[in-house]
């Protein structure tokens, strides 16, 4: 089932009288529709188009809205009324196909409603009628009250503008004053077949009226007559009186509330007393854990104090020690160059002076060659002079060189 949202009328959701109101629309046009081919441009819920079926040759209702058609089709069905989804600002038909366009309370929702207006007059036939109604803003603002401006409305007319927008589109236009009005009717017991009725004279009063209906054509219109619409004949002084009595019983049902409700609100508050001391208790609480929380911040802003200092005395000192580090790495890197320089012409020096050792190692071996050459000579020479001496003794004692001597003959012999 479709959902009354306040704006889409549903037979059996809404209130008698508003559905009457819109009822009331649909009957005034069904005159103009007798044997006509007609669109419902807005249709909703489709109960209208059904009504103007009733006595039109054919009907087309049209929606926007999906669900509104599926719900139309499904509870309205004639055989000369159909439900197609489309837009009234780009209607989907032809030129000059329709007899009656009807379009009620609906204009005030669109966007584009002049596109609404000229697509009203392409596809309406030469000698067709446009009716179109919209509240009439002055009385509609007032009504809601503190309920504020309607969300499903997009633009709202005053009498005035709504005359100038229509008569710039349609050549002819004819206002009609929608109004909710008291009356006392005369109801035969039995059916008549006749209907009196009479209207008295007031001057129109566009600025106090409910809502504004429209009929616009192409050609001049022939005559305006008041419209009057009874929904049934019944008391209405008795059916208020079951009203006013149904509003007592829902009043007392909700003084019998409102009491239970004080009572409750008595409960309420003495629990709201106690929840309140302990409140104040809380806050007490709270106050004195405030206050040591302040006295720890402060005592946490001198510490934070005193880190800094230490932490800027700390810096100065990290820096000098940098710089005295930074002063000893260059000490150190130049002491390293000079160990660096030593080491080469130390190494340079050794390597010299080893050189010069193993050239006089070299010599000492040579001399200690030609040495023990030298003692191996010597040492035969001694032998040999050894020999030689013990020889020379030898001759020396030699009898014959003793008898030599006495003779004056042989060697002469060096002395001992």
């Amino acid at each position: 089932m479709a959902e009354f949202t306040g704006e889409r009328v549903i037979p059996g959701q809404v209130d008698v009288d508003l559905l009457n109101e819109h009822l009331a629309r649909y009957t005034f046009a069904s005159r103009l529709a007798r044997g006509k081919r007609v669109l419902d441009g807005g249709c909703g819920a489709g109960y209208g188009s059904a009504e103007l079926a009733h006595c039109a040759q054919t009907v087309v209702g049209i929606d926007f809205a999906m669900d509104a058609v599926a719900f139309a089709r499904e509870n309205y069905r004639q055989p000369n009324l159909c439900f197609v989804q489309g837009s009234c600002a780009a209607l989907p038909y032809r030129d000059s196909v329709f007899d009656l366009v009807v379009a009620f309370e609906v204009i005030e929702h669109l966007e584009n409603w002049r596109e609404f207006l000229r697509e009203a007059r392409r596809v309406l036939a030469p000698n067709g009628q446009f009716l179109v109604s919209t509240p009439n803003k002055l009385y509609y603002t007032e009504s809601r009250g503190a309920q504020g401006e309607n969300p499903f409305h997009v633009h709202e007319f005053e009498f005035e503008e709504f005359r100038a927008e229509l008569k710039a589109i349609f050549p002819y236009v004819s206002l009609y004053l929608e109004n909710h009005v008291g009356g006392v009717t005369f109801q035969p017991h039995e059916p008549g077949n006749t209907v009196e009725v009479r209207v008295d004279a007031g001057e129109p009063a566009p600025d106090e009226s409910h809502f504004f209906v429209a009929v616009c054509a192409h050609r001049p219109l022939v005559g305006n007559p008041t419209f009057v619409y009874v929904p049934r004949a019944a008391n209405v002084l008795r059916e208020r009186e079951r009203h006013i009595a149904l509003l007592e019983h829902e009043l007392a049902e909700k003084d019998g509330w409102l009491q239970k409700a004080l009572t409750d609100h008595d409960a309420l508050m003495k629990q709201f007393s106690a929840l309140q001391a302990d409140l104040e208790k809380s806050n007490r609480w709270a106050s004195k854990l405030n206050d040591e929380i302040l006295d720890r911040h402060r005592r946490i802003g001198e510490l934070q104090e005193e880190l800094a200092r230490e932490q800027a005395a700390a810096h100065e000192t990290s820096a000098a020690y940098e710089a005295k580090i930074g002063e000893l790495e260059r000490d150190t890197a130049a002491k390293a160059q000079w160990a660096r320089d030593v080491e080469v012409s130390l190494t340079a020096e050794v390597q010299k002076q080893t050189a010069d050792l193993v050239a006089a190692v070299d010599a000492l071996h040579r001399t200690e060659k030609e040495l023990e050459e030298r003692t191996a000579w010597a040492l035969r020479l001694q032998d040999e002079a050894s020999g030689a001496a013990q020889q020379l003794e030898l001759v020396r004692a030699s009898r014959w060189l003793r008898l030599g001597r006495r003779v004056g003959l042989g060697p002469v012999l060096p002395a001992k």
